[in-house]
This record gives C-alpha cells, sequence and structure tokens, in this order.
C-alpha cells in the first residue's frame, strides 16, 4: 500500500472512485461530468489529490483545496473528499491519506485542515479524532446553497 500525489494519467481509474464517493452520498452518477471535474481541477492546479494504492489499482483518495485565513493571514486546507473502496477499508488507508494531508499542511506552512461529515457518518466521526481532528464547538457554521 502506498500513498501519492494523483496526476492527470490517473483520471480514469480516479474518476470509478469519485463516482463511487459521489453515490455514497446520494448525488446521481455521472461519470462524464466527474471525470471533466477531476481533470479540471488537477490541470488548473486548483486542488491537490492523494491516492492510495494496493494491489496495482487506486484503492483511495482525498482531494484538498486551499482558502485562506485573513485573521490568521495563512492558508488553510479544505479536506473535502475521503473515499475508500469498500474492500480495502479497514487496513489503515484512511489514516495514512490523512496523514499525508497533514504532511502537505505542514509543506505549505498551512495553519490548519477543515472538514466536515455528516452527523449519520459514523465511521468519519471515529476516524478524525482518531487521526487527531478535533470537533469544533463554539461556532455556528452556515451555509447558503444554490
Amino acid at each position: 500500500m502506498s500513498i501519492r500525489t494523483a496526476t492527470l494519467s490517473d483520471v480514469e481509474a480516479l474518476t470509478d472512485l469519485f463516482e463511487a464517493y459521489r453515490v455514497w452520498y446520494e448525488k446521481p452518477a455521472d461519470r462524464t461530468a466527474a471525470r471533466t471535474f477531476l481533470e479540471e481541477r488537477l490541470s488548473r492546479n486548483e486542488s491537490v489529490v492523494y491516492v492510495a494504492e494496493a494491489d496495482g489499482q487506486l484503492v483511495g483518495f482525498t482531494q484538498l483545496y486551499p482558502i485562506f485565513s485573513s485573521t490568521r493571514m495563512k492558508r488553510l486546507w479544505l479536506l473535502n473528499d475521503l473515499f475508500v473502496a469498500p474492500e480495502y477499508r479497514g487496513r489503515g488507508l484512511s489514516k495514512l491519506l490523512l496523514e499525508r494531508a497533514k504532511q502537505l499542511a505542514a509543506e505549505t506552512d498551512a495553519c490548519e485542515i477543515m472538514l466536515e461529515t455528516q452527523v449519520t457518518n459514523d465511521i468519519g466521526n471515529q476516524l478524525y479524532p482518531s487521526a487527531g481532528f478535533e470537533l469544533g464547538i463554539g461556532v455556528n457554521w452556515y451555509y447558503w446553497e444554490r
């Protein structure tokens, strides 16, 4: 098992994982749009994607987007996606992907990695604290959706 930075040559295999991730979040499947989305993020350097490889194939990924804190005058990373294929879960790949994300934060002198997950995501809500992430307290998280 290994973790590495995704490249454009990974887009085809990464699309399969990305679609499985989106379907898990109850979004309609759209492989063509998913492939285009990933290609655009990678080719424009708009995100950083790390992939987990095992048995000669991609079996997991995490995608992070750069944002900035005006008050801290530093970069933050939004860990927006984390997914491991069901047959490879329980092998520590999610933690390895999270550790690589933390390494990126250190390499880029970022002050924080932010993420959100559903309250009903029992696995994630156990995983993130075990990897050193803290549940935000004392803030209201608002959003506007179109």
